[in-house]
């Protein structure tokens, strides 16, 4: 069903059920970001209507060309009583820089698909569109969450033990002791929605496991972690090879790091998907024992795809974002919707928020207790020098 064409979403009142509060809602509602990404509203629909088939009783709002939409959902009958279309007359351009997309928001699909949050009316947005667009815009509508100073992307990384969670994976270049222990902290609250795990394991990502290893910034936030009153399972530093290896459920760092081990991976993936074909396409022989191993080759191509853990999710925010890769394919665009479903259903925001704050005031009550000490001492120090 579509929305009056040309309205923005503070004019459009959808045909079902507001959301009390988000998290809270009978019917979980995604809010999709139709005109973003590499491939158009093609690829999203077509993602759509995978992970329906998978999540039937999940409703959509989708804003974008009203015209485009209704055309690609027709060839997605079974999609139509579960969306709404509601008009936006612009795109973000996947070029366009973060300052320039703010000052042009209005009317454009990702500003009203993120504000549909904001008002209660979706659960969750996805978009697959401009990332550094998406992060300014969802900051500027949603806010930041009490008591943390900087977002970080999430992204889910394919492991010997199954996922693990990598972040920050791009949204800053440098972070500090504070910032990595807020990472720690959201990375932990996403892994308990995502893994279905009480208590993740956390490692500090660095150039060894030895204590004096790394740069001050790493090394202040592992004392801080390592305070039991705080109750994170933090295990200590992780290298590079742990994040393959699955040695935690979380690996946190900074952007930079996080986002050139990320294009490294799936770099690697790439490569290494290459070098089988090839090896298997040299001699009739070897194409022969291609197609007796097909079965196991299908497998590995899908272990290898990234689109299988495509969608990373907005950490420290007042609301859900999740960041589908803007070159995905429709089964990629589907894993990130479901990410989404699935951190909506989990209560993820609400979760994450009660970690922070308790992680927070633990640290609170600590430097505290220090003080009152400190202050304790100067004062016996000062008798002493009196009776003197």
């Amino acid at each position: 069903m579509a929305s009056n064409a040309g309205m923005s979403i503070g004019d459009t009142e959808p045909k079902f059920k507001r959301c009390e509060k988000a998290g809270m809602a009978a019917h979980i509602t995604i809010s999709i970001d139709a005109m973003g990404g590499d491939n158009g509203p093609s690829t999203v629909l077509d993602g759509l209507a995978h992970s329906h088939d998978q999540n039937q009783d999940i409703r959509f709002l989708l804003f974008g060309d009203e015209a485009d939409l209704e055309k690609q959902l027709k060839k997605h009958s079974r999609l139509s009583n579960a969306v709404e279309l509601i008009h936006a007359d612009t795109a973000v351009a996947m070029d366009t820089k973060p300052t320039q997309a703010l000052r042009k928001r209005d009317g454009t699909s990702m500003w009203a698909a993120i504000e549909a949050v904001k008002e209660g009316r979706a659960n969750a947005v996805v978009s697959a569109g401009n990332t550094g667009a998406l992060m300014a815009m969802s900051r500027m509508s949603l806010g930041m969450m009490s008591s943390i100073d900087r977002p970080a992307i999430a992204a889910m990384w394919p492991c010997q033990t199954g996922r693990s969670i990598v972040l920050d994976v791009g949204a800053n270049v440098e972070a500090s002791a504070s910032h990595l222990l807020d990472f720690a902290i959201m990375g932990r609250a996403c892994a308990m929605v995502l893994f279905h795990k009480e208590d993740p394991s956390i490692g500090l990502l660095n150039i060894g496991s030895e204590d004096l290893k790394g740069h001050s910034s790493i090394r202040e936030a592992a004392e801080v972690l390592k305070d039991p009153s705080l109750r994170l399972n933090y295990v200590g530093f992780v290298e590079g090879d742990d994040i393959s290896a699955g040695t935690v459920d979380v690996v946190v760092t900074d952007g930079f790091t996080g986002n050139v081990a990320l294009k490294t991976a799936e770099g690697t993936a790439r490569l290494i998907g290459t070098f089988v074909r090839d090896s298997f396409s040299q001699s009739l022989l070897t194409k022969l024992g291609a197609l007796f191993a097909g079965s196991a080759f299908k497998s590995l191509r899908e272990r290898l795809d990234p689109g299988t853990v495509n969608g990373g999710p907005f950490m420290g925010l007042n609301g859900l974002v999740v960041k589908s890769h803007g070159g995905t394919d429709a089964n990629g665009y589907a894993s990130a919707v479901n990410v989404a479903i699935e951190l909506a259903r989990g209560d993820f925001v609400n979760r994450m928020a009660k970690t922070v704050e308790r992680v927070h005031t633990a640290l609170e009550q600590g430097d505290s207790m220090v003080a009152d000490a400190e202050f304790t001492s100067a004062q016996q120090q000062t008798k002493k020098a009196a009776v003197s």
